[in-house]
């Protein structure tokens, strides 16, 4: 049986541009328009109550109980992702289209969010390409990466930047192309997610978004041309940060080299997608951070989370990229 709907009338589509790849999209997005091939192509449309109802019941039968997120490989090849009174999509099999249903009183950039960002990942995957975990910005035409788990500080450090005059290149999902012997980074959508605290101290009257849904305070907040990157930009180094410490010299900000192999162990950690373990999936992915780790410097950053330290982080990444 199949899910996903046959391809709609995309003669009417709009065109975006996002992570390098090229999305068609039945209804307008807050992204920029592009045409011409890109990484790979998605479309996106509304699917039938029917097609979720049918996806549904197949996911229940493997799932006991209801758990705010669901995510099932369907018979047919397709993914199923269901958050519980927020939205369903279902993949098709060769990642191609995303169809999707938004539940009522749902704001647009939470579905928007979700969409571009997990339902997203899932395609990506399925036609070959492997998101990180990261926050970047852009710095003197480099793009400069960081990474780490929920929490660790990543879009934080990102506003900071912003205040003090740098670019946006993505928040949350990376993807990054190895060509002509280096990697470029691609930029993701022009919007950041921070708590009402982190936005006001650093993007002030920039600092009014939507909360992502009902149980965070994080709100999505929209940057305008000047704030985000538009166009894929050589990946300069990626820094892993490092949990807060409590040790005595905990203070201090510390940013250290990472030999080949601990560069692969957390770039493999740090991963977008970890739902998804295929052995291909898997192989591919040891592939590519392989290859990151021994063409791109990759560093641990470890910094006091006190929100009046950030600039003195930034000066220390500036230092450190000077050398």
């Amino acid at each position: 049986m199949r899910r996903t709907p046959e391809p709609g009338p995309w003669r009417r589509s709009r065109v975006y541009r996002l992570y390098g790849l090229c999305l068609r999209s039945q209804w307008p997005l807050p992204y920029p328009r592009g045409t011409g091939a890109g990484l790979a192509e998605v479309e996106l449309s509304d699917g039938p109550p029917s097609l979720f109802s049918a996806a549904s019941r197949e996911a229940g039968r493997r799932f006991q109980g209801e758990a705010w997120f669901r995510h099932v490989r369907l018979d047919d090849g397709s993914d199923y992702l269901r958050w519980s009174g927020l939205f369903e999509f279902l993949i098709s099999a060769n990642g191609s289209r995303i169809a999707c249903q938004a539940l009522n009183g749902i704001s647009r950039e939470s579905f928007h969010t979700y969409l571009v960002t997990q339902a997203l990942s899932f395609a990506m995957l399925k036609q070959g390409i492997e998101p990180l975990h990261a926050t970047a910005v852009v710095l003197n035409d480099r793009t400069v990466a960081f990474l780490g788990g929920c929490g660790s500080g990543k879009s934080s450090l990102g506003a900071a930047f912003l205040q003090a005059g740098h670019t946006l290149l993505t928040d949350d999902l990376l993807v990054v192309q190895e060509a002509d012997g280096r990697f470029v980074a691609h930029p993701g959508p022009p919007r950041i997610k921070l708590y009402p605290e982190i936005a006001n101290a650093f993007l002030r009257e920039r600092a009014t978004g939507t909360p992502m849904n009902a149980d965070t305070r994080k709100l999505v907040i929209p940057l305008g041309c000047r704030l985000s990157a538009k166009a894929a930009t050589p990946l300069g180094a990626i820094y892993v940060l490092r949990p807060e410490t409590r040790r005595p010299r905990g203070d201090r900000i510390a940013i250290r080299p990472l030999s080949p192999r601990r560069a692969v162990l957390e770039l493999i950690a740090n991963t977008f997608n970890a739902a998804i373990t295929e052995p291909d999936r898997l192989a591919r992915q040891f592939r590519l951070v392989t290859r990151l780790a021994s063409g791109v410097p990759v560093r641990s950053l470890s910094y006091p989370r006190d929100l009046a330290r950030l600039p003195a982080v930034l000066e220390a990444i500036r230092s450190d990229l000077s050398r």
